[in-house]
């Protein structure tokens, strides 16, 4: 490879990460650049830690000539585990624990084989295996992603010559920045919906962030909560609270977002959630669909969660209909992207009222009139009720068949 074609490859990729390209096409458009230029490249991994509430991190796979799966995502590494033991055995433990850039093995019966994936490459053919680290300084560390791994191999029957591992060696380090501003952009994306909410963090990544912009909407309002949460939490062990409301919270929350609705706010053990569509009817009906599957998620929770002895609960439901004010509220130093208005409160006083009324659903009459014929039928009216801080009483309403839970 001469000086003009790796110029060409660090101009290409240098432009592929400014444009935002993902990792899964960095890395494949890197490699068959390579082997255009004359590099014997057959397989290609890069690695790298991540921001995630479930996944560590992400490898990155490339495969000349050959179907794959480009992509896989990885947990955390609990001690004692399979999985932690074959990372100890890897080259890339080997370079992190070291503190070096570069580990190389020839493959084959005549070479060492102190790594069990260089038998693996035997296998398939390889001849040579050459892996990087390149490892950020303080202030670039973000969370546990302080570098970035990758592997190289030919099948080459001299393996790497030294001339192509230099250019291997320079030219990486361009790869590996690009595929890092591609995965703070995806973890940037992760944090704001998984701290805010899906629709509210994707408004926060286009530019809405400046104190008091905020849009006037009509939305079907949720506000959920546990029966007897203050008891269970003076009666349990502490380590039991926090996997007692994940628990719960996982069945909450699915059930929203799988019938199309947004979760705001976490409060305790209370969930505030928007359903908003052109449609006021639809919204009701995917709000309701979000309270069937949360009823059914919550049953089989409990068989579970009673097969361990484990305390066990239901929530308690009010549903609203009406227009609150959608964006960023709070201090220059600190603000909450969120829904305000008289509806939020109505629809928190209509779920408190579940206790009196003996219900575990309740709607307003709001709700009822937005509500498509087939909706409305399910609902059955169980008087008018005063709500607290609301002037005028209302008629509220349950579901039919949450007349005998």
């Amino acid at each position: 490879m001469d000086a003009a074609e790796a110029t060409r490859i660090v101009e290409w990729v240098t432009a592929a990460g400014l444009s935002g390209m993902s990792e899964t096409d960095l890395l494949p458009g890197f490699c068959s650049r390579l082997v255009e230029a004359g590099l014997p490249i057959r397989r290609a991994n890069m690695g790298i830690d991540t921001l995630h509430p479930v996944f560590e991190g992400r490898v990155f796979r490339w495969v000349h000539q050959a179907e794959f799966e480009p992509v896989s995502e990885y947990g955390r590494l609990s001690e004692g585990t399979e999985a932690e033991a074959l990372w100890r055995r890897s080259p890339y433990f080997h370079l992190y624990q070291n503190g070096e850039e570069m580990l190389r093995r020839r493959v084959g019966p005549d070479h060492s084989g102190d790594f069990p994936i260089l038998q693996d490459l035997h296998g398939q053919g390889q001849t040579d295996y050459v892996a990087l680290m390149q490892r950020f300084a303080a202030q670039g560390v973000i969370g546990e992603m302080d570098c970035i791994f990758s592997s190289w191999t030919t099948d080459a029957p001299g393996g790497f010559s030294e001339q192509e591992l230099g250019a291997l060696r320079r030219l990486v380090p361009s790869l590996a920045l690009a595929m890092k501003c591609s995965s703070l952009a995806r973890i940037a994306e992760t944090l704001v919906e998984t701290y805010l909410g899906r629709d509210a963090g994707r408004r926060v990544l286009s530019g809405r962030i400046a104190r008091g912009v905020t849009d006037r909407i009509s939305a079907v309002l949720w506000f959920s909560d546990l029966h007897g949460f203050t008891r269970i939490a003076e009666s349990s062990a502490p380590e039991q609270i926090i996997p007692f409301l994940n628990d719960y919270s996982e069945a909450i929350i699915s059930s929203i977002h799988d019938a199309g609705g947004d979760v705001l706010k976490l409060i305790g053990d209370g969930t505030l959630a928007i359903f908003k569509t052109k449609d006021p009817g639809l919204a009701c009906q995917r709000a309701l669909m979000a309270e069937s599957a949360m009823r059914l998620k919550i049953e089989e929770l409990n068989r579970h969660r009673s097969a361990q002895g484990l305390p066990i609960t239901s929530a308690y439901l009010g549903l609203h209909v009406g227009e609150v004010f959608y964006g960023n509220i709070g201090s220059r130093d600190r603000l909450d992207f969120t829904v305000v208005g008289p509806a939020v409160n109505e629809v928190s006083r209509i779920a408190a009222l579940c206790h009196s009324v003996e219900r575990n659903v309740l709607v307003s009459s709001a709700f009822a009139a937005a509500a498509e014929d087939s909706d409305r039928d399910q609902l059955v009216s169980v008087g008018r009720y005063a709500l607290r801080g609301v002037k005028r009483s209302q008629e509220l309403f349950t579901l039919e068949s949450a007349l005998d839970r």
